[in-house]
């Protein structure tokens, strides 16, 4: 059985029975331990959910290949409502945007590009940074970790979904981007398994490379009366956050690092 050659296509083939025996081999081969296998509908298949313990805490399998990954603003046909947002919105509230939306979004968003990753498991909940971001990398290798690259983060967060947030093109109505209260596909685990990207405030992620952010900007749209469209802006799948990521590796990043998590990932040997 070859976890290497699993890739996201053929995971989404498989029946329950053969994806629980690759996701027992998962847990076998990391002294882990199998917990359950669920899934979710996809027109392709089904997206299976392995979860997997090891050491006290929640990995999920998450099945690799060639992907395609990142956002193309050339290509973005916005929502009527996500228009009206930016320019009604954002514009008006002469915070320095630019005129076409798409011009922000190249800035914001990782170009789209197709690469090919390896089958790993991923944290199902990304924790809080203890040390200094400098600091983490040697911490999570201590134990046998290591952070994701932006390619694995986006990955594993979109789980093959192509639109600007992993539930689809359009922020959920009548709900917001943050607070324990609110509800909608946000807040639910994704495809894959995991709990990330929900919360503005709160699921900001550093990787493996300092210049990407993913999963929150902090509040800084929110609290900056951007207008509803930015607000979310953050949680889309390939939103890097290079302002965050200023933030966090400059001198400012030293004093507030509790403030953004990170999500360990194991390699499958």
């Amino acid at each position: 059985m070859s976890l290497s050659a699993l890739t996201l296509a053929r995971w989404r083939t498989l029946d329950r029975d053969t994806a629980t025996r690759y996701a027992k081999e998962a847990a076998r081969r990391v002294d882990g331990r199998f917990v359950r296998l669920d899934g979710t509908p996809h027109p392709d298949g089904t997206t299976h959910r392995a979860l997997i313990e090891r050491d006290g805490e929640a990995y999920a399998l998450i099945p690799g290949g060639e992907v395609t990954l990142g956002f193309d603003p050339d290509a973005w046909r916005p929502l009527p409502e996500q228009l009206v947002s930016y320019r009604e919105e954002s514009l008006a509230g002469g915070f320095g945007f630019d005129e076409d939306p798409r011009d922000h979004l190249a800035r914001v968003m990782s170009p789209r590009r197709t690469v090919t990753l390896p089958t790993v498991l991923m944290a199902v909940e990304a924790g809080g940074l203890v040390e200094a971001p400098a600091l983490v990398p040697a911490l999570l290798a201590e134990r046998g970790l290591r952070l994701p690259g932006p390619d694995a983060w986006e990955h594993a967060c979109g789980a093959g979904a192509t639109t600007l947030f992993r539930w689809g093109d359009a922020a959920p109505a009548a709900t917001s981007p943050y607070g324990t209260g609110a509800s909608g596909p946000h807040r639910r685990p994704n495809a894959f398994g995991l709990r990330i990207a929900f919360d503005v405030y709160d699921t900001a992620e550093m990787t493996s490379d300092p210049g990407s952010v993913y999963g929150g900007d902090g509040g800084e749209a929110v609290c900056g009366g951007y207008g509803t469209f930015l607000e979310w802006l953050p949680l889309a799948t390939a939103n890097r956050n290079p302002s965050m990521a200023d933030f966090l590796n400059g001198p400012e990043g030293e004093d507030v690092y509790e403030d953004f998590n990170a999500r360990p990932v194991i390699d499958l040997r």
